[in-house]
């Protein structure tokens, strides 16, 4: 069968698509270097020409969600009415909502690192760490901008609930544990907005 351009994007990108919907639904391991050609309708010397490798693929699905996901956290919180508690609760709020559609298959970083957790310099788990703590920091900066003492720490703390909540709705396919951990940042971060920032 051969493969047959699907649009009018460049072979690049139409393979980057591709590796996004085949990686995040079926897993890296799974899906095969011709699954993706298949898929984004280039040949395999194609996506070869692009891509050295199957690793820098999936380095590339990777790094292609980091700033998207960013954002639309970004974007639940500033929509979000209420303190700086009520807005990290409404992140978690949002994560649940989106958990309960059918393509839901939890966090693509998560789940990348838990591929490779026997392979802690491949480029996908080091673009996977920065995404984490970009995301920590960002945290850290509204807190720090909100006067809640400890930022850094209390932004910690909400990531653990996060990741957990990630992790647990995978477990059990259920998204009241997003809620429930979002009810427990809203606890931690409301506390740290009642004590005084050290001048």
């Amino acid at each position: 069968m051969n493969a047959k351009p699907k649009t009018d994007k460049p072979a690049r990108e139409r393979v980057v698509d591709a590796a996004n919907r085949l990686f995040y639904r079926e897993g890296i391991r799974a899906v095969s270097v011709d699954a993706v050609a298949a898929d984004a309708g280039v040949t395999k010397k194609t996506l070869y020409y692009h891509f050295k490798s199957k690793d820098d693929l999936v380095a590339e699905y990777l790094t292609s969600r980091d700033q998207p996901n960013l954002k639309l956290f970004e974007k639940w919180f500033d929509s979000a009415q209420g303190d700086t508690a009520d807005k990290v609760e409404a992140i978690f709020a949002q994560l649940a909502r989106s958990a309960r559609h059918p393509k839901w298959r939890g966090c693509g970083f998560l789940r990348t690192a838990a591929e490779l957790a026997n392979l802690p310099g491949h480029p996908a788990m080091k673009i996977g760490s920065a995404h984490k703590k970009a995301f920590e920091a960002w945290l850290a900066a509204r807190f720090l901008q909100d006067g809640i003492a400890n930022p850094e720490a209390i932004a910690r703390q909400v990531v653990l609930l996060m990741d957990g909540a990630f992790s647990t709705m995978l477990v059990h396919r259920d998204p009241d544990y997003a809620e429930e951990a979002g009810r427990a940042a809203k606890s931690i971060v409301r506390a740290s907005l009642a004590v005084p920032s050290p001048r």
